[in-house]
C-alpha cells in the first residue's frame, strides 16, 4: 500500500504556472497524475518511472506540463505553465502501475484553477 498526499493547487491566471508536490509513503515503479475537469471523466496529465528515464505525456499538456520526481524523497512533481482555463481540475498523483487508463493507488486530489 502507497499513501499519496498531494500539494500546490490553487487558482492562477491563465498565462501563469504552477507546481504539484505528491509525496509517496514508499517507492513507486510509477508515479503519474491524472485529472478529472467538471462533467468530465478523469484523464491521464503524466507519468512517470522510477529510474526519471522514461516519461509519458497527454497530447493536451505536451510542451506546457512537465513531471519529474526526487527518489530521495519519494516525491513526484508537475510543474505547469501556460496554463489554460481547461486544465482547471481537480488533479489526482497516482503510483504504483501508473498507465494512461488508470493506477493502482491514488491521492485524494488538489484543486487547480485557472482564470481566463
Amino acid at each position: 500500500q502507497v499513501q499519496l498526499v498531494e500539494s500546490g493547487g490553487g487558482l492562477v491566471q491563465a498565462g501563469g504556472s504552477l507546481r504539484l508536490s505528491c509525496a509517496a509513503s514508499g517507492r513507486s515503479f510509477s508515479l503519474g497524475w491524472f485529472r478529472r475537469a467538471p462533467g468530465k471523466e478523469r484523464e491521464f496529465v503524466a507519468a512517470i518511472r522510477w529510474s526519471g528515464d522514461n516519461t509519458r505525456y497527454a497530447d493536451s499538456v505536451k510542451g506546457r506540463f512537465t513531471i519529474s520526481r526526487d527518489n530521495a524523497k519519494n516525491t513526484v512533481y508537475l510543474q505547469m505553465n501556460s496554463l489554460k482555463p481547461e486544465d482547471t481540475a481537480v488533479y489526482y498523483c497516482a503510483a504504483g502501475v501508473v498507465g494512461t487508463s488508470g493506477a493502482s493507488y491514488w491521492g485524494q486530489g488538489t484543486q487547480v484553477t485557472v482564470s481566463s
